[in-house]
């Protein structure tokens, strides 16, 4: 309902922008058609593996502080809200080049909404400032609220996904901490963020692999564990 709300307000910064005038984005060909969400901020289009550009959701696997005490699972919410988003709904993304891991980085729309700088502005994910700063402008109006991931001091998922891989790449050969898994369902590998990551038995017997990189996985003929 909050999604429904904030969409129907107008409060999501650049909801009304067009595929025409993406700023900074490329001439590389719109990708669309309806998507899979694998977390927060990454989907699959049309086989493609997509990183939201300019923003970074918790990881799935991620809890945050509430304002008095407690806490709630942020990186659940953020997956959930971006998939009620897009659910069996034609997806159009603007591809803006590729990351470090070789994903495609996109701004993308439903029904002319830039539904990255609606996860921002809702306050399930932050504006990675690193790369980006197209989102800022969601963020702050997002914290004045206190909406989401600002109603307490919340660890930013970059910050998140160091702590993990660092904690993991100790008890890893050669400090590659990608786990790659053999399933009935294929061959997926999960990052040391990954809610089954603890859970997965590694046994090279079984065809079980450990990689250093998300490339070198997807190279392999691996895919992303998917969350939601």
């Amino acid at each position: 309902m909050l999604v429904a709300a904030a969409l129907a307000a107008g409060l999501l910064g650049a909801a009304a922008v067009s595929l025409a005038r993406a700023a900074g984005g490329p001439d590389a060909l719109p990708l669309s058609g309806t998507a899979r969400v694998i977390d927060g901020d990454t989907i699959e289009l049309g086989g493609t593996h997509i990183r939201l550009e300019g923003i970074d959701a918790p990881e799935s696997s991620q809890t945050c502080p509430l304002r008095e005490t407690g806490s709630w699972p942020c990186g659940t919410a953020a997956t959930g809200a971006l998939a009620r988003m897009i659910e069996r709904r034609t997806l159009t993304c603007q591809p803006q080049g590729l990351d470090k891991y070789g994903r495609t980085l996109a701004i993308c729309f439903v029904d002319g909404v830039d539904i990255n700088a609606a996860m921002v502005r809702l306050g399930l994910a932050w504006a990675f400032v690193r790369y980006s700063s197209r989102y800022v402008r969601e963020e702050n109006a997002a914290r004045s609220e206190h909406a989401g991931i600002w109603q307490a001091d919340a660890m930013p998922a970059w910050e998140f996904r160091h702590h993990r891989w660092a904690t993991a790449e100790q008890a890893a050969p050669a400090g590659c901490a990608i786990k790659g898994n053999v399933t009935k369902h294929g061959r997926i590998y999960h990052m040391p963020w990954s809610p089954w990551y603890a859970q997965i038995k590694m046994d090279p017997s079984k065809g079980k692999r450990w990689f250093c990189s998300e490339a070198e996985a997807v190279a392999a003929g691996w895919r992303p564990a998917h969350t939601y």
